[in-house]
């Protein structure tokens, strides 16, 4: 039986073979004057092996781990970038939809961000107390054990991380060919083949270099915000004309029929989707450079900037379009565009595919850490915890998110879709917040950097279980689905992950799938720093390292 290559390994296995090729190149015995002869054409030999000898050491890195590449701006435009995908152009037309008018689909615009900002800081807490990256997965794992942080993963791997990245694929592709064919929708077969083109450039570039994967982030998150900047001012532009009659409050507020409370709840899922991914920095958080400080500065900035964009943007459309005409658009910004930007309007649709197109890039480089810290933990298999040897890239969770996605594809129509993950989501943020007040209560003198008020966690869990609630009475079989997907994750964890005991069989084909898996991709097991390894159980609190957020529970 062939066990995983470390990078020691393999790097002996190219030293041999470079000393083979060495031993190849000697020749016969020679005489005396030939030997001489020879000496002098060794040692010019040897100079010209010193390069060579370099970049094999280049190419064999002493310490193979994840990088730490993501400095404050990359954060930043992880979490933006995240959250502005496609909810914001696909959106508005649920929330409006479901609250039922103008003025209530503002409010719960607003009040999404707001709830977003208090479940960013819990897991700004979280994510400074346990410093690992997998996020909520890694978080509940710790406090509650394997069971409960695998649930978590089944779904997330399984349904809901591949479901948004095919949303947002196909919003991108349907975006870059409305101008193809503007009278009529694009056709099946044609978005589906653009979307799985757009995946795989993505996972080769993420594949190839993180530097790579968040310059690119970095780049097409500018591009989103200015996409939204434009709209914004073209808004703004129609307010100052005087076209803001459906934004005053007798009209806004005006509605043919009362929304139930049920209703609600769904504008409100509808909202989530637009704002996840707030939370998805902590899924990289080993790659981001002094997380303890950089992660909660990242939090703080985004989530503000996100919610005012957001509501200043839904502002813009209301002011130049119907509700009527908003309700019966497919794509919202091309409609836009169409009615007030003229001969201009191609720019929406470019700019709202560019922004898809990053959002795809930050949900494919955010996700596939999720695989590779379950597959750390044991409740993958081995081989997604590897890295490529030299660009110290999750090569097998990347091929792994990217497959998935693309089965996902062909499956299920949009809106009904967001209902589905925006379910699974919050019922992920709302067990993660509930642990952490059980962390706190389990281990009280825990060192926490960030400790933010009773409040905070509290309010979460109460507008959680009101939403979840009321969306359970109103759409009982989307989210009884849900849960059941979750729970056929039970069956799953006693036979894969806690029955230790099984036929030899069994671990012969693991072995030798994770043996051909790491020659096909040249990865190996990352190796550990002990110190950026230490327990946080270990630390104490100290009154002097809590943030300026901090306050007494």
């Amino acid at each position: 039986m062939r066990s995983p290559l470390t990078v020691h390994e393999y790097g002996a296995r190219r030293g041999q073979q470079h000393r083979e090729d060495q031993e190849d190149m000697e020749g016969p015995v020679c005489t005396p004057g030939e030997k001489k002869k020879k000496k002098h054409e060794d040692k010019e030999e040897e100079k010209k092996e010193i390069p060579d000898r370099v970049a094999l050491k280049k190419e064999i890195p002493d310490r193979v781990a994840l990088k730490k590449e993501i400095g404050l701006l990359s954060a930043c435009t992880i979490i933006i970038g995240n959250i502005i995908g496609s909810g914001i152009f696909i959106s508005p037309k649920g929330v409006l939809e479901h609250s039922g008018s103008v003025g209530v689909a503002l409010v719960v615009w607003v009040m999404g961000g707001c709830i977003a900002a208090l479940g960013s800081l819990c897991y700004a807490e979280l994510g400074v107390t346990i410093p690992k990256s997998g996020g909520d997965y890694s978080y509940v794992t710790e406090i509650f054990g394997g069971l409960m942080g695998f649930l978590l993963l089944w779904s997330a791997v399984l349904i809901m991380y591949p479901t948004t990245l095919a949303v947002i694929a196909l919003t991108f592709s349907n975006y870059v060919l409305q101008p193809v064919f503007p009278d009529c929708v694009p056709p099946y077969m044609a978005t589906r083949m653009l979307s799985a083109v757009c995946l795989l450039l993505l996972t080769w570039v993420n594949c190839s270099s993180v530097r790579m994967a968040t310059r690119i982030q970095d780049v097409f998150t500018v591009g989103k915000l200015m996409a939204l900047g434009l709209i914004i001012v073209v808004g703004l532009v129609q307010i100052c004309k005087g076209n803001y009659e459906a934004l005053t409050p007798q009209v806004a507020f005006s509605m043919e029929r009362t929304p139930t409370v049920g209703q609600i709840a769904l504008a409100f899922l509808q909202a989530s989707f637009a704002f996840s991914g707030w939370n998805f920095l902590n899924y990289v958080t080993e790659e981001v450079v002094e997380p303890r400080r950089n992660l909660p500065r990242a939090i703080y900035i985004s989530i503000p900037l996100v919610t005012v964009v957001y509501t200043l943007t839904n502002i813009a459309y209301f002011s130049s379009m119907s509700p009527e005409e908003l309700l019966s658009s497919n794509a919202v910004a091309v409609t836009f565009g169409e009615k007030l930007l003229g001969m201009f309007s191609v720019i929406m649709p470019i700019s709202v595919a560019l922004s898809t197109f990053g959002g795809i890039n930050g949900y494919l480089f955010t996700s596939s850490r999720l695989c590779f810290s379950g597959a750390r933990e044991g409740h993958l298999p081995s081989l997604l915890a590897m890295i490529h040897y030299k660009n110290c890239t999750p090569i097998p969770a990347l091929l792994v998110c990217c497959a998935a996605t693309i089965v996902i594809l062909c499956i299920g129509e949009t809106h009904n879709l967001i209902n589905y993950v925006s379910f699974i989501n919050y019922l992920s943020y709302g067990v993660t917040i509930a642990g952490l007040l059980y962390h706190r209560w389990k281990k009280p003198n825990l060192y926490r950097p960030i400790k933010v008020s009773l409040l905070v966690p509290l309010s979460y869990l109460l507008f959680w279980v009101l939403l979840l609630g009321f969306s359970l009475y109103s759409e009982p079989v989307v989210c009884g689905v849900g849960l059941v997907i979750m729970l056929t994750g039970v069956p799953v964890y006693f036979l894969g992950v806690h029955w230790k005991e099984k036929p030899k069989c069994i671990y012969k084909f693991i072995e030798r799938a994770t043996y051909v898996g790491q020659r096909l991709c040249f990865v190996v097991f990352p190796q550990i720093d002990p110190i950026e390894n230490e327990d946080p159980a270990e630390w104490t609190d100290r009154s002097s390292g809590r943030s300026s957020f901090a306050a007494n529970s």
